[in-house]
């Protein structure tokens, strides 16, 4: 493991209960990384999605992906301190559904990265099963700007 929860909060602003991402595992800063998700039982949203068959919303699964590639951006020493928004998800494919006690393993690659923007792609999975694969862009800003 590179970083836990508590280092990867170093790098990024979210907090629990919207943190979707527990370790890093592997990281070319700027480039690519592996992130792990945890999915336990008491996952906030387990409640209402859905109480008889709780199944992690797809939604969030692209959300971790993008804090994954956040957390590789966001370590570079040029861009410490800013935030990463989503300007756009495309081709988002959802293969298989992610339950508690499973394992999410994201696959974050970066293909262009400029000064203000860039895009990627994810893909999420489940032992070697995929679960979730998606291209994004994204913008970045420093914390001022957010708050517009």
């Amino acid at each position: 493991m590179l970083y836990n929860k508590e280092q990867i909060k170093e790098f990024i602003p979210h907090r629990e209960p919207f943190l979707l991402i527990d370790e890093i595992v592997e990281m070319e800063e700027g480039k690519s990384i592996t992130a792990i998700k945890h999915v336990s039982e008491d996952e906030y949203y387990f409640k209402g999605h859905f109480p008889e068959k709780k199944v992690m919303p797809g939604v969030l699964i692209v959300e971790a992906m993008a804090q994954a590639g956040a957390v590789s951006i966001l370590s570079m020493p040029q861009h410490r301190g800013k935030l990463a928004f989503f300007a756009g998800i495309k081709e988002a494919k959802f293969r298989r559904m992610v339950v508690p006690g499973d394992e999410l393993r994201l696959v974050v690659r970066l293909d262009r990265l400029r000064s203000r923007a860039g895009s990627g792609s994810g893909e999420a999975y489940v032992g070697d099963e995929l679960a979730c694969k998606c291209e994004f862009s994204f913008i970045l800003g420093n914390e001022a700007e957010g708050q517009k």
